[in-house]
């Protein structure tokens, strides 16, 4: 029994709890917090008529909901979880507090009672990659692994189980860290580039809720960055902690880098780049911070073994088919210009290209002579299709028709306007640039309604 959790949740005991959005990551929360007989006020803005069965569940074992239109409207709690979507300075949430409600969330709490270390990954791309290289990385050193955050399942609901030796290694958004007070033993920031502004305000914003990860370390805290990205760089300054830094294009003076496609960590030879299955520099860079991670806690050959054996995480550069001599690439994650950019770096010839989506009102200037130097063919299709159109046309390396646009009207018609632009020894990758809400739930749809266009390709 972990007796930090029993304290916890003893001391909710007699409050009133409201916990806002029923998503996936707070129901095994209410499930929790019902199973103690806590009293648990339910929140979501889904009208009752379209609840799943699960959340009328979550009503049958003794939770209030209050759902629909007006969903925040009278909430009255001693302690609010919000869900890792919901800005924490929204107006209902400010009345809360001033109301003397405790604001927190199911990572926060997570972080107050979890009994090992906890090592936590954030950063605009290669988020998800790095975390499961890191859990895969431990596990094959004999850890026992708790893989969650935005990946995995809820850690909350499993801290019980924990032992003091074992290890929690989680993915954390932007959302997620705003507004925590608590930092993991190991934070690991990838980089850093404009995205989700549709949400934060600026940038600043964005960033300072990156910085949460490290910034309430203690002096025994590690603090792993990006030594080639400006941003995350600067973060060494202002560490509690120790720093080690990682590169493709320097020699950090505590770190990993990458010299003559050798992968070094501190003065010593980890293993060639070449051993890397998954495609990319920045995978190179993504494995370059997971060694840095696990720096002390496996040997080099753990480290090695995972990058011959490791396959990639879907929607990331995943290879869905090859028809007609034309393969076609999954890269659905690719919701921001520099996860694109990355991807059709992976590539060592133009591809078609698929892109476009939801607007988070980011820049796309920077997209553009990329996709002159990378494309053939541009396919566009959402929202954004006529800012990427502009970025391209308006590049300094465009020229009239190279690369060839074309928009479509939905993703089934860009699949065929890029199958009919190829030819054998060509390739299609799905590299949006940009979010899925305008016409997908989340980026995991739009992955996998294209892998099923693709594969009724004849």
């Amino acid at each position: 029994m972990n007796e930090k959790v029993s304290a916890y949740f003893e001391g909710l005991r007699g409050k009133r709890i409201a916990v806002l959005g029923i998503g996936v990551s707070n129901r095994p929360l209410i499930r929790m917090l019902l199973a103690r007989g806590l009293t648990v006020l339910a929140c979501d803005k889904t009208p009752r008529e379209k609840l799943d069965d699960e959340v009328l569940e979550l009503e049958k074992l003794g939770a209030t909901l209050h759902v629909g239109d007006g969903y925040l409207d009278g909430v009255q709690a001693d302690i609010v979880f919000r869900t890792p979507g919901m800005h924490p300075d929204i107006p209902a949430l400010k009345q809360l507090r001033e109301a003397g409600a405790v604001v927190t969330s199911e990572m926060e709490a997570f972080f107050a009672v979890c009994p090992c270390r906890i090592i936590a990954v954030t950063g605009s791309d290669g988020k998800t990659t790095t975390t499961t290289l890191i859990s895969e990385i431990l596990k094959h050193a004999g850890y026992t692994v708790w893989l969650g955050g935005n990946i995995g399942t809820p850690l909350l609901p499993r801290a019980e189980e924990m032992d003091p030796g074992d290890i929690a290694v989680v993915e954390l958004s932007s959302f997620q860290l705003m507004g925590m007070t608590q930092s993991a033993d190991i934070a690991v920031v990838t980089n850093l580039a404009p995205n989700h502004l549709d949400v934060h305000k600026d940038m600043a914003e964005y960033i300072a809720a990156k910085e949460n990860v490290y910034l309430h370390q203690g002096k025994t805290g590690k603090l792993v960055v990006n030594m080639d990205n400006e941003i995350t760089n600067s973060f060494a300054e202002k560490a509690p902690g120790t720093v080690e830094k990682f590169s493709r294009l320097g020699k950090p003076q505590n770190g990993v880098w990458l010299e003559n496609g050798i992968i070094y960590r501190n003065g010593r030879e980890i293993m060639p780049a070449a051993d890397i299955k998954i495609p990319g520099v920045h995978n190179i860079e993504n494995y370059m911070a997971a060694a840095c991670a696990t720096e002390g806690l496996v040997s080099d050959a753990d480290v090695d073994a995972v990058a011959r054996s490791f396959g990639g995480v879907e929607h990331r550069i995943e290879l869905v088919r090859e028809l007609h001599g034309v393969k076609y690439y999954n890269d659905s994650i690719a919701s921001s210009p520099s996860r694109t950019i990355a991807g059709l770096h992976s590539f060592r010839q133009k591809v078609i290209l698929i892109a476009g989506g939801y607007d988070k009102h980011i820049p796309f200037d920077v997209l553009g002579p990329e996709i002159c130097a990378h494309v053939k063919t541009l396919v566009l299709c959402g929202a954004t299709a006529g800012r990427i159109r502009a970025a391209v046309e308006n590049a300094p390396e465009y020229h009239e028709g190279e690369p060839q646009i074309l928009e479509a009207k939905n993703l089934r018609e860009a699949v065929e306007l890029a199958k009919n632009a190829a030819a054998a020894g060509d390739i299609v990758t799905l590299s949006p640039a940009c979010a899925a809400f305008d016409q997908f739930k989340n980026f995991a749809v739009r992955g996998k309604t294209f892998k099923e266009i693709v594969n009724s390709l004849t």
